[in-house]
């Protein structure tokens, strides 16, 4: 192939890995000089903080004024558990898994909680399962954007306002960049570290009112553990969801959430973080559709992320390699993009094919990606010429 000529603008902020994310623009490390470090979460200034960070979380993601939102542990990962443990077991469930994540929730289910009416739909990277096939009289388990595929559900008509039971709904990379129809989700998870780019180690657990009916009328077969608790006696501990976290939270943490929802404020909210999420994929659309060793992992455009873009390598002289060297090709365009500070950590995710992935989000300055794009062609380049000479 022609030599392409290394690139003579970098992207100004090469953080394009799909968690933890990219910091908002202009964040700097003195955007946390008025953390609470030192002070209890219990306190009044502390409290105000989560309940702030609540308020606002509600505010810009519209979430209807009747669902709870809780800052809960261990991330959007807690988050899910949380409700796993605690909702399950009162119906039959159907698990939905098209990727990692999803295929954990599965393990989850069938091995930990060994429930015996789970019926698993699953779905190979790059595509949804059969959606008409889900039966909602079961409860049903579904990420919404699937992080290490790029496949997202591309709506939520196929989920009935009448169903028997409840969907619950991991959003971690969806939640301030897709619009999630909340009269459809019963139970919505997500994590700081994505979409916003906030700090790790704290989820979001946010229910709607059939989801908390569920808590005070059912209780599960097994022991659950005191950071899973949300009810005492029969009824929901509203203290969680009023900023009283089950465990002590990083007050930094908190503060650079707080940052990151002013940021989004300041942008005029979720339109503008969607639209900034929605511009960057359609940098790299463009790209793909004039580059010929690249395809979107994604078959369906409907179904495409706008936030963890997954691309695989379609060249036949790389496709027609074994599949740990597949991989080795992909982590080399990731590893020389690295090396030149233009993109960290791009590679496709361990369990994914061989690819790439990239961040999109709302944190990513569109020019930014745009500067990437002409070093992802001087990568290839650079690895197919070493391909060759290996050969």
């Amino acid at each position: 192939m022609t030599a392409i000529e290394r690139p003579a603008v970098r992207p100004a902020n090469p953080h394009f890995s799909s968690g933890p994310c990219a910091k908002r623009p202009g964040w700097t490390i003195q955007n946390l000089e008025k953390s609470l470090v030192g002070r209890s979460h219990r306190s009044k200034p502390g409290k105000a903080r989560l309940v702030d960070a609540i308020e606002k979380t509600r505010a810009i993601l519209g979430v209807p004024a009747d669902y709870r939102i809780g800052i809960v542990p261990a991330s959007d990962t807690g988050a899910v558990e949380m409700a796993l443990w605690s909702l399950l077991g009162a119906r039959g469930v159907d698990l939905l898994a098209w990727e990692s994540f999803g295929e954990g929730w599965v393990s989850d289910v069938v091995k930990q909680l060994k429930l015996k009416d789970a019926r698993t739909l699953k779905a190979d990277y790059g595509k949804l399962p059969d959606l008409t096939q889900v039966n909602f009289d079961n409860d049903v388990v579904f990420t919404w954007n699937g992080t290490t595929s790029g496949v997202r559900v591309p709506n939520a008509d196929w989920i009935p306002a009448d169903r028997k039971g409840l969907t619950i709904c991991d959003a971690t990379s969806a939640a301030f960049a897709q619009d999630l129809a909340w009269p459809k989700l019963d139970v919505v998870t997500y994590s700081w570290q994505k979409v916003l780019g906030g700090e790790a180690a704290h989820g979001m657990l946010i229910l709607s009112p059939r989801a908390v009916e569920r808590l005070e009328s059912y209780t599960p077969a097994w022991p659950m553990p005191k950071i899973f608790r949300m009810t005492k006696g029969g009824k929901l501990i509203e203290g969680i969801f009023k900023g009283e976290t089950i465990n002590t939270p990083s007050m930094i943490c908190v503060e650079d959430y707080l940052d990151a929802l002013n940021w989004s404020e300041s942008i005029d909210g979720l339109k503008s973080l969607m639209g900034r999420a929605d511009a960057n994929a359609a940098v790299i659309a463009d790209w793909v559709n004039r580059t010929p060793w690249a395809e979107f992992l994604a078959e369906d455009v409907a179904t495409r992320s706008n936030t963890s873009v997954c691309l695989k390598i379609v060249d036949p002289k790389v496709t027609a390699l074994s599949d740990d060297d597949q991989v080795a090709f992909a982590k080399k365009i990731a590893d020389l993009l690295d090396k030149e500070g233009v993109a960290n950590d791009i590679a496709g995710y361990r369990d994914a094919p061989a690819g790439l992935r990239i961040w999109a989000g709302a944190t990513i300055e569109v020019s930014d990606m745009r500067a990437l794009m002409p070093w992802l062609d001087w990568a290839y380049a650079q690895a197919k010429a070493s391909l060759k000479a290996a050969a």
